[in-house]
Order: structure tokens, then sequence, then C-alpha cells
């Protein structure tokens, strides 16, 4: 997930906004202290509009099959970015 989301500039809160769930709810599934369901999976390919499988299969294989319109742009905020994404921007 964090591969995506730094290939796409979104931050925890913008994929719980997405899935319908709190950003500690992501936080959690993210740092493995919760599991992510296969609804939650299903949600997350369709969000990034890329195939389950792909997502399934691994950061790589996730990222290669991110769509470019779903790539941000080099050196373009992401409204809602968290600090880290607005850092790059400054670059």
């Amino acid at each position: 997930m964090a591969t995506l989301m730094h290939a796409t500039g979104e931050s925890q809160t913008d994929l719980a906004t997405a899935l319908g769930v709190s950003q500690a709810q992501v936080s959690r599934r993210q740092a493995g202290s919760a599991a992510w369901s296969l609804e939650d999976c299903e949600a997350v390919a369709a969000h990034f509009g890329i195939d389950v499988l792909d997502l399934m299969a691994g950061p790589t294989q996730a990222s290669e099959a991110l769509p470019d319109a779903r790539r941000r742009a080099a050196g373009r905020r992401v409204s809602g970015a968290g600090p880290v994404a607005q850092g790059e921007a400054a670059r």
C-alpha cells in the first residue's frame, strides 16, 4: 500500500476516505497490527485502478500496474497530502 500511496501522492487519510475507514485503521493495517480483509484489498485495488491480483503480487507488480493517470507528476502536490509529500513538492 505504501508504494501505491507514494506513487500517487496519497496519504493514509486519502486512502482511509476512499475505503470508508479511519486513518488510524489504515495505519494499523499498514503496520501489520491489523489485517487487511479481502474486501479491503478489492477496494484498494479498485481505488488505485489495478487488478486485485496485481495488488496481491506485491509492491513491484502493483506499482507497475498503476495507470499513468493515477501517478503523480513530478513536483505536483496532491490535495490532502501529508508533510512528506509537501516537503517533496518544495524541493
